[in-house]
């Protein structure tokens, strides 16, 4: 009787099918490339951040002094993502917001580095932008929005 209690704990620990170990359900997006097309378009560094959530170096970007009037757009799909007037020196070394252009950005959750942050990406072809974090300017919204360079091309006012 022990043995066939053991038997089946040990079954049941063995057969357990919890969510986390289910596979990822796939997002979709409106522009959907393969690798390899990605690859072809983007520059080694844009494709690092925004096809494999990379990082750029802190201060490595022009576009963290940028403050021109304009919109900064996805570099992968021309997107309008975030408007210059919404912009601000955060100290960190990349390009600071505090808000985005509503509907034209995406959020999730990153466990990556052991803790959760919200990760944000383009709604339109799902390249990773970078965190939002909640120690932005407290006379708006309170958010940072805390995005690579790479990731951005600006388009200034005409």
């Amino acid at each position: 009787m022990k043995n066939a209690l053991l038997v089946g704990l040990i079954g049941l620990f063995f057969s357990c099918n919890s969510s986390a170990q289910k596979p990822e359900k796939k997002e979709t997006f409106e522009v959907n490339k393969t690798e390899a097309q990605w690859k072809k378009e983007l520059t080694e560094q844009e494709y690092y951040v925004l096809r494999q959530a990379g990082t750029e170096r802190p201060f490595s970007s022009p576009l963290n002094k940028e403050y021109s009037a304009g919109t900064f757009h996805c570099a992968a799909c021309n997107t309008p993502l975030f408007k210059s007037e919404h912009k601000f020196d955060s100290g960190t070394g990349w390009p600071s917001f505090d808000r985005a252009i509503e509907g034209n950005v995406a959020y999730s959750t990153d466990n990556h580095l052991g803790y959760t942050r919200t990760e944000e990406h383009c709604a339109t072809c799902g390249g990773h932008l970078g965190h939002v974090f909640n120690d932005g300017p407290r006379d708006t919204t309170g958010k940072r929005h805390c995005i690579n360079g790479v990731a951005l091309e600006f388009v200034p006012e005409n």
